[in-house]
């Protein structure tokens, strides 16, 4: 039988940090960007894919709705442990819904998986915001209703995913100020460095 002595209190065992950062999803996680990059490349591409506006604005709606569902439902629970959704009551209220898995373990969730989550959720819904600048100040009308469907769509999931991670009851815009007071503070008290 052999013997494996247990970590001291606030030590990670070598084993246990390699295992947080391994993936543990790597399908969800290819799913996760794949959907994304692919409606963007596609938006990009169009003209070179198939000529037809038809066929690519289809094209790109079904990426970017395969997308949401597979943000909303999927990766956020597997790869971070998040989830939300809008529930109506009996009276046809309607209340949103932000949950964090409850975890006392922090091997539980992988570093590398949540890397690649935020990333993705944090990168694309720039690109989309590039994109609804360019087709108007191009004066590209018929692109203009896709593109505000792909921003909707990934600031939708972003939103969701950032209310669950900082708390239902929390308020983003007082944390926003409160972030930006106290980076604020830290350079105002920094001292000058001394050639």
């Amino acid at each position: 039988m052999q013997r494996q002595d247990a970590p001291l209190f606030g030590e990670e065992d070598e084993n246990n940090q390699r295992k947080r950062s391994k993936m543990r999803h790597p399908l969800v996680s290819f799913f996760h960007l794949f959907f994304r990059t692919s409606a963007i490349l596609v938006y990009l591409f169009c003209d070179i894919l198939s000529g037809r506006f038809v066929v690519c604005m289809v094209t790109i709606i079904l990426l970017l709705s395969c997308d949401f569902w597979t943000v909303k439902n999927v990766s956020g629970r597997l790869l971070v442990g998040l989830r939300w959704w809008n529930q109506v009551d009996e009276n046809g209220k309607s209340h949103w819904v932000f949950e964090s898995k409850k975890t006392h373990s922090k091997n539980t969730k992988s570093s590398a998986e949540s890397r690649v989550f935020w990333l993705g959720l944090l990168v694309c819904p720039i690109f989309w915001i590039l994109f609804v600048f360019s087709t108007v100040f191009s004066f590209n009308i018929k692109w203009l209703v896709v593109v505000i469907l792909g921003l909707v769509l990934q600031w939708a999931n972003l939103y969701g995913y950032v209310r669950c991670k900082v708390g239902r009851k929390s308020n983003l815009r007082n944390m926003a100020k409160n972030y930006l007071g106290v980076q604020i503070l830290k350079r105002a008290t920094k001292q000058p460095e001394s050639f």
